[in-house]
Order: structure tokens, then C-alpha cells, then sequence
């Protein structure tokens, strides 16, 4: 598929998240109409733009609570209107846990994220952190957001990622989720993954609000990977593709990014080595990798 020019994404986004700027986050709807025009110069028969429906996000990682990527993308969430957040995450960084789960259920505390918003601190693991905002603290989420983590998930990978682990219990549980990433480098920008989560959102919140049991195939969370561009470059746009279940060499899905090259690959790791962005279904069920990896 043609990657998707991550400025358009941008454009996109930022026309969404300009109708809910300001503080009032679960009630905000576009603004009025346009300045100067009387209210006597329109017709009794038209009716203001209807506003997005209600969206109630739950947003989880594998990082932990005090982590700067859960933080970036629960403001970036936070900005669109007529959305509530809850962050629920686990009090310590869980990373490599997959979807384990403990029992009895662990438990929980008051916690802020690194910027301040309120959240809950689970003792547990990153799925568990979904079971206790659903079965302990009723949260009623119509979509779960798992990351952004720090470092990639791609390929056989997603087996072992806590990110993805949470997101297939939100989906085990027929809710829609989307795992979120963005690659290993020596500093951290999260601004393009944040651009690109809500943008998912953004595409999908109709259907989400709605209550569809997921926003891309039954059976399947959405695996997002975004490059880190720190050495230069920029994001080269999104290509949706099929996760790969096996690689020669597990250090491929772990490799840094060439956000300044010119290939073209159509493969999932080697395009996001390459610098774009990559959209994968994984199923909620079962193994990706087709081999062990090493």
C-alpha cells in the first residue's frame, strides 16, 4: 500500500483538535458560527453542526505510570473534544511481560502521570492494569490505548510486549484497542506517535463511539509502530502491512531508524527501519511467531 504522507496526518489532527483546545474536556463541541454573522441572517430551518460523539478512552502501557510516553499521548488525547480519558497503568515499568496476569487481582493506587494528570497505579502487569480498570474500578471504555512504549514492537516481538499484551486483554474483553510504539534511539520526541494515535482515533471514533467491536478485523488489536527520527530525517508516512511472523534475525526488529533513506521496502520491519510508520493487525489469540525467537 502507498504510505499515507505523514503531513496529511497532521493536517488532520490538528483541524480535530482545534474544536476542543481549552480545558473543558467531556462536554466541549465545535465552536459557534462564524464571527460577525447574525444569528437573524441564517434560516429558522438550519441546525448547528452536530458535534463528535462522546468518546471514553482507557489508556494503559507496559512503562509504568510515571512514563513520558503514556504521559504525551494522555495530553494528546486529552486535547480532542467531547473525549474523557482514565489512565490505569502498572506503578513500575513492566516491559517484556507479554499478556501475564496475576491472582487474586493486585492492587491499585492514586498516581499522576509525569506531567500531573490523575491516574490509578496497578501492582501487576500491564494486562492487569486492564482487568482492574474493568472488573475493579468499572471503568467503561469505549477503545483502549496501550503505550506509547519506549522501543519498537514489531514482528515476533508482539509475543513478548507488555503494550500489546494489554491491549489484546481490552480486546479478549470486545473492546477495541490500538498497541502503540515508537523506536529505539538515544532520545525520545514522541510528538509524531501522538500525532498518530490520535489520528487512529480521529478515523475511527464514529465506529468507536458506536460501540463496534473493533475498528479493524474481529479477532485482531491494531499494532502501531512509529520511527525515531532523532538522527535526522523525519517520519516518511504510515503503510499499513501484515506483521511479519518470523525473521532471520531477531535483531532486525530491533534496529534503529533511517528516517533519511530513500527505499521503498513493503515488508513491515524493513519499512520501518527504513522510516515510516508502520499499522499491523495481530490476532488477540494465539502466537505471532511461527518459530521460537532466540
Amino acid at each position: 500500500m502507498a504510505a499515507v504522507p505523514l503531513a496529511a496526518l497532521f493536517t488532520l489532527v490538528t483541524l480535530g483538535a482545534a474544536a476542543g483546545c481549552g480545558d473543558n474536556i467531556t462536554g466541549a463541541g465545535p465552536a459557534g458560527g462564524e464571527s460577525g454573522r447574525s444569528s437573524a441572517s441564517s434560516s429558522p430551518s438550519e441546525a448547528a453542526p452536530a458535534g463528535p460523539a462522546p468518546l471514553d478512552i482507557l489508556v494503559t502501557n507496559d512503562d509504568g505510570v510515571g512514563a513520558p510516553g503514556i504521559d504525551a499521548v494522555v495530553r494528546g488525547l486529552r486535547a480532542l473534544p467531547g473525549v474523557t480519558v482514565t489512565v490505569v497503568a502498572p506503578a513500575t515499568n513492566q516491559s517484556g511481560t507479554g499478556g501475564r496476569t496475576t491472582q487474586p487481582t493486585p492492587t491499585h493506587r492514586d498516581a499522576t502521570t509525569a506531567s500531573g494528570i490523575a491516574a490509578t497505579a496497578v501492582d501487576g502487569f500491564p494486562a492487569d492494569s486492564v482487568v482492574v480498570a474493568l472488573d475493579v474500578l468499572h471503568v467503561t471504555p469505549d477503545v483502549v490505548v496501550s503505550g506509547i512504549n519506549q522501543g519498537q514492537n514489531l514482528g515476533p516481538v508482539v509475543d513478548l510486549s507488555g503494550t500489546v499484551g494489554a491491549a489484546r486483554a481490552a480486546a479478549s474483553r470486545g473492546i477495541p484497542a490500538i498497541a502503540s510504539s515508537f523506536g529505539f534511539a538515544d532520545s525520545f520526541d514522541y510528538g509524531p506517535g501522538v500525532t498518530l494515535v490520535v489520528d487512529w482515533i480521529t478515523r475511527h471514533r464514529a465506529e468507536l463511539a458506536d460501540g463496534a467491536p473493533s475498528a479493524g478485523p474481529r479477532g485482531s488489536v491494531a499494532n502501531l509502530n512509529i520511527p525515531n527520527c532523532a538522527v535526522g530525517g523525519e517520519v516518511r508516512g504510515l503503510r499499513e502491512l501484515q506483521t511479519q511472523p518470523s525473521l532471520p534475525d531477531m535483531a532486525a526488529a530491533l534496529a534503529r531508524q533511517d528516517c533519511a533513506s530513500t527505499a521503498e521496502p513493503e515488508e513491515e520491519v524493513a519499512a520501518f527501519t527504513a522510516g515510516f510508520a508502520t499499522l499491523t493487525e495481530i490476532p488477540v489469540e494465539g502466537r505471532v511467531a511461527t518459530t521460537s525467537p532466540s
